[in-house]
């Protein structure tokens, strides 16, 4: 009789002992319970990872702060003009060099830096303003409505944009407005499309339709539910339009069509530059050209990093 009741009292201690809650240690504790990370700050945290895009980073902000700084730092000014001091090559006086006009280089480069960062952002926030309107709404109403605006949409997108770019450039006064107006007069068609199909995805979704059921207006339910969900690739969008922009206003101010002196850009300076090339004033074209490979290089690999960051599906 004792062997069983024993072999009772040990299963109780055994399921006492399963029942019983063990105590954990601190590392242990911590592995189980982890804070909730938002969407942003996990991008954020993976975009960090991302060395390369890290490095376009960089250069972007010493970029922005050279156009910013770089003419109030240089002891010349950009316009100033002293014919004895033609074509000097880089030196402790004149950094970057000087140019046919004795002008000194370093100036000129941030001051067209200034011209050329700003044409490519306004651009991009002009694409973003058109593109994601014209998309949502596309998107959003689907049928008819849908139907017709994308038709207008592949017109222009069948339309070349160099050419188009350039022919309005030629009808418009040659100056930074015009230029402006001609990059975004289809540069907006991208953006729109990408928007149309991240909404025609979303609307669909649970959220939406709750909203729509209690009678939420078209414009609210665009501004509070879809854009908001749309932004990642949005952002994405907006890095790669931007390169895009001041490539074509450097190519349409070497064509001598763009930014018009005593102005200068990127590509202004690029173009006055190359005659001369051959008489081995190598500065005067190497730096717009270097500045201009530098600023769309880290647009692109910023811009792919985002892309990588920003995928819900990579998120762990």
């Amino acid at each position: 009789m004792e062997a069983p009741k024993q072999q009772e009292s040990q299963r109780a201690g055994v399921m006492d002992e399963w029942f019983v809650p063990k105590k954990r240690t601190l590392g242990e504790a911590e592995t189980v319970i982890r804070p909730s990370v938002s969407y942003w700050k996990d991008a954020w945290r993976r975009l960090l990872k991302n060395k390369l895009a890290m490095v376009g980073l960089v250069c972007l902000i010493l970029l922005v702060f050279m156009a910013i700084f770089g003419p109030i730092i240089s002891p010349h000014s950009a316009t100033h003009q002293v014919l004895q001091q033609q074509n000097l090559p880089p030196s402790s006086e004149h950094w970057f060099g000087t140019d046919e006009l004795g002008r000194d280089v370093f100036s000129r480069t941030w001051e067209g830096a200034r011209i050329s960062l700003f044409v490519g952002v306004v651009a991009a926030l002009i694409d973003f303003i058109i593109g994601v309107t014209y998309g949502g709404i596309a998107g959003y109403k689907g049928g008819k409505i849908d139907h017709y605006m994308m038709r207008f949409v592949e017109i222009l997108y069948g339309l070349p944009y160099l050419l188009v770019v350039i022919l309005v450039s030629v009808v418009l006064e040659p100056g930074l407005f015009s230029i402006i107006f001609a990059i975004s007069i289809t540069g907006w068609v991208g953006m729109a499309r990408m928007v149309r199909g991240q909404v025609l995805q979303i609307k669909n979704y649970e959220f939406v339709l709750a909203s729509q059921t209690f009678g939420t207006k078209t414009s609210r339910i665009i501004r509070r539910n879809l854009l908001p969900n749309t932004m990642g690739p949005i952002i994405v969008q907006m890095t790669l339009t931007v390169p895009s922009a001041i490539f074509a206003e450097a190519f349409l101010s070497f064509l001598g069509i763009g930014i018009q002196p005593p102005l200068a850009s990127w590509g202004s300076m690029a173009s006055d530059a190359l005659p001369v090339i051959l008489s081995g004033d190598w500065w005067r074209l190497f730096f717009p050209a270097f500045f201009i490979s530098l600023t769309m290089f880290s647009f692109n690999v910023l811009g792919d990093g985002l892309q990588d960051a920003l995928d819900p599906k990579l998120r762990r």
